[in-house]
């Protein structure tokens, strides 16, 4: 017999027990002695049979105590940056101590309907690369959450991004600054640019456009105003894209004296990138970064950002999910006055 095709009712037969017996041994331990559980154990490990289909018992039972985390990119580049592996970080810690497993469900894949049927729930970190994942959530019947940006009829997780942006922005500014933008994923291009006429993407629902709606409405406080050509669209929190947008702007004519920046990263490579030139960070340059990772309190001079715990935030988003919280939770943050302004 085909090792690979055991069933329970073939396993029964060939021990001659009921197939009651053999699902007890593997599933319900109490049920038997442990001298008749092993002996039936190390029966089925000589013909093969390694226990029930797990797949016919998630499905059966409607439940596998796995958790699915959607990210926004591929597993690849999440887990690389310091935010995001942060949040897995709180995420895991709970399901773990609630005897939860996770799965990393990557932001750009083709569908979720692969691992629908196989998770109890759905968390979904920042708006996926492919919309369809999103659209999908929204339809499955399990219960599912979304932290840093908002699906419709779904609990969110979020920081007011608006106002941190907001209030960093204004504490950089003076009334007579030339102000340029670093921005996340505003448009739709893969490469580092200026946003120019170009059309802005997810502006509904994107983190990004939050923290770019309060930039502005502090830029245009203080009596500036700030032209797209201004403004860079950055594809990814990632040095080498960093690196691209830090050198046109510090190569600008005229260069601008306080740059806003959506994320620590890009913040940290625009700094490195002026000291290497001989700009002076303040005096020449005033800096403001967005997370609040270690690496922005390490940094000499230490960056001015906006601080969010993204491990709480995880461990809120795990446990939301786990107790059925149909509410949005908006999270505090903190602005960390460095030394970039």
């Amino acid at each position: 017999m085909n090792k690979n095709k055991l069933t329970l009712k073939d396993v029964a037969l060939q021990l001659g027990v009921s197939t009651a017996t053999i699902s007890n041994a593997f599933n319900r331990p109490d049920q038997l002695s442990a001298a008749r559980r092993e002996a039936i154990l190390a029966e089925c490990e000589k013909i093969g049979y390694t226990g029930p289909n797990k797949a016919a018992q998630i499905l059966r039972k409607g439940r596998s105590n796995i958790v699915a985390l959607i990210l926004a990119d591929s597993i690849a580049y999440t887990v690389s940056d310091p935010v995001a592996s942060t949040f897995i970080k709180g995420v895991s810690r709970v399901l773990q101590q609630q005897g939860k497993h996770l799965l990393l469900y990557a932001g750009d894949s083709e569908s979720i309907l692969d691992v629908v049927d196989f998770v109890d729930g759905f968390i979904c970190y920042g708006a996926p690369r492919n919309p369809k994942l999103a659209e999908e959530v929204v339809r499955q019947t399990k219960p599912a959450i979304t932290v840093d940006f908002n699906i419709d009829g779904l609990p969110s997780i979020n920081i007011d991004n608006e106002k941190a942006a907001y209030e960093v922005a204004s504490q950089a500014i003076a009334n007579d600054d030339h102000v340029a933008i670093l921005g996340l994923r505003l448009i739709d291009s893969p490469s580092t640019c200026r946003i120019y006429d170009s059309p802005l993407i997810e502006v509904e629902s994107s983190i990004s456009h939050r923290r770019l709606d309060g930039y502005i409405r502090a830029i245009e406080e203080k009596g500036l105003i700030i032209e797209n050509d201004w403004i860079w669209h950055i594809p990814e929190s990632d040095r080498s894209f960093a690196k691209q947008a830090a050198k046109e702007v510090l190569h600008s004519s005229p260069r601008p004296n306080t740059v806003l920046c959506m994320s620590d990263i890009i913040a940290l490579e625009l700094l490195q990138s002026a000291l290497s030139l001989g700009i002076k960070v303040p005096e020449e340059l005033k800096i403001t970064g967005f997370d609040g990772i270690e690496e922005a309190e390490r940094t000499r001079p230490n960056l001015t950002t906006v601080c969010q715990a993204s491990d709480k935030k995880g461990e809120m988003a795990a446990t939301a999910l786990l107790e059925s919280r149909d509410k949005d939770e908006i999270l505090p943050f903190e602005i960390k006055r460095g030394e970039t302004f």
